[in-house]
């Protein structure tokens, strides 16, 4: 009951918190270009499933030479 009500209420104060803080610039902030959906999809999607597999693959090459008996 009571882990209930603290969820609800955090969520209560999530949905009344407004972002309208977030329209208005602070000084020093200078937004760079957007990018478009290719390279978007290029840095948090392409390049993290490459490094893990370059990371997995220099992780696997010690056993590699190993032989198997």
């Amino acid at each position: 009951m009571r882990a209930g009500a603290v969820s609800a209420a955090a969520t209560l104060m999530m949905l009344m918190s407004s972002p309208a803080m977030a329209l208005v610039r602070d000084d020093g902030d200078d937004p760079g270009q957007s990018l478009s959906v290719a390279q978007t999809l290029g840095l948090f999607v392409a390049l993290p499933i490459v490094l893990f597999a370059v990371i997995a693959g220099l992780c696997l090459l010690p056993t590699l030479g190993k032989n198997k008996k």
